[in-house]
Order: structure tokens, then C-alpha cells, then sequence
């Protein structure tokens, strides 16, 4: 028995059957019943026999291709960076469903050629990159506002300090190279 269209649900509420109703945005199908997915109202569009949800509430954000991504490097290997992603620009401060861990692939990098990975990042850089692949999780940082948003020194854990285009330890005076972003040290996502 379908759910009178403008009725508030809880997920996971029965609001129809797949005899009656195909299911959209904000509902499913689980062995012929059709459930909502969010909390909100129930939608029907007799035309095309579906039924949907619109959320009264915010959902958590998910990855989508295109997403600029804000994260920490927790490992640089040889051919590829892998990031802890923390936050989507644009989409709140909520926790990303399904976040996983992601990688930079040395040739998505930069436009020019990177001869050690390395050099390019290390371990709790804080970074900016742009969602390229969600199978792989993949990330690219070619682009001026894309990379490096804060850094530490290799050897003392100091935030380094922007000096043209090298990075300075004001404690220990260690001069790193790094992918920088354009937003270096504003803290601007």
C-alpha cells in the first residue's frame, strides 16, 4: 500500500511496492518493497509510476567526479601519494560517506615533469586536489589552485613558511619544495 504523497518518513519507512511505483532520488527497492532512503516527504509522479523522497534534512556529502577535495598525506611512495580525505569544498562540514582513502599518481602531479614524488610532497601535507576517478580513488593536482595548502618541515615538524616559490623553517631554516597551491598559507578552500 503506497504512502499518501506529502506524509513525512524515516529512513528506511515502507512508502510503496515495485508493482506499483519505480523508485527515485531518496527511496530503493529491497525484494519488491520500495523503502525511503532520508527523512523527508514522500513525492509521486503518476506519469511515470515513481516515487521519491526530498530530504527535510542535510545529507552527508558523497565524492562525485569534479569535487575539489581537501585531505592529509599520510604516505609518499615512489609513484604515488595516498591522501586521507577530510572535507569537499563547497558541501558543509559533515562527514563524506564513504570516504576512503585516495592517491595522486606521480603523473597527475603537475604539468611538468616530477622527477621524485617526494619532493613534491610529504607525510601531513594538507592538500587541495580535484576528484578524477571514484572506482581508483584517484586525485589530480594539476592546477595553479590545486596542492600543498599547508606544510610541515621534514625535519622538526614546524609549519613551513612561504618564500617565493620554496618553502623555509623559521625554526631550523630547512628549505623544502613542495606542489604548492596558489593558497598557500591563506587557509582558503
Amino acid at each position: 500500500m503506497p504512502e499518501e504523497t506529502g506524509k513525512i518518513v524515516l529512513p528506511g519507512e515502507l512508502i510503496g511496492t515495485s508493482e506499483e511505483f519505480v523508485p527515485r532520488n531518496g527511496a530503493y527497492e529491497d525484494k519488491g518493497n520500495i523503502y525511503s532512503a532520508v527523512t523527508g516527504i514522500i513525492k509521486t509522479n503518476p506519469k511515470d509510476r515513481s516515487i521519491s523522497v526530498s530530504p527535510v534534512t542535510n545529507t552527508p556529502p558523497r565524492l562525485q567526479i569534479g569535487d575539489i577535495v581537501i585531505g592529509q598525506i599520510t604516505d609518499v611512495k615512489d609513484s604515488v601519494a595516498l591522501i586521507e580525505i577530510a572535507g569537499i569544498k563547497g558541501k558543509g562540514e559533515r562527514e563524506i560517506v564513504g570516504a576512503e582513502d585516495a592517491a595522486i599518481h606521480v603523473s597527475n602531479v603537475k604539468d611538468a615533469y616530477v622527477r621524485e614524488l617526494s619532493l613534491e610532497f610529504a607525510p601531513f601535507d594538507i592538500v587541495k586536489a580535484r576528484v578524477l576517478d571514484l572506482r581508483n580513488m584517484r586525485l589530480t593536482t594539476v592546477n595553479k589552485e590545486l596542492g600543498v595548502m599547508k606544510a610541515y618541515c621534514t625535519n622538526c615538524r614546524t609549519v613551513l613558511k612561504k618564500d617565493n616559490d620554496k618553502l623555509k623553517c623559521p625554526k631550523c631554516k630547512r628549505i623544502e619544495a613542495r606542489k604548492l597551491s596558489s593558497d598557500y598559507g591563506k587557509g582558503v578552500i
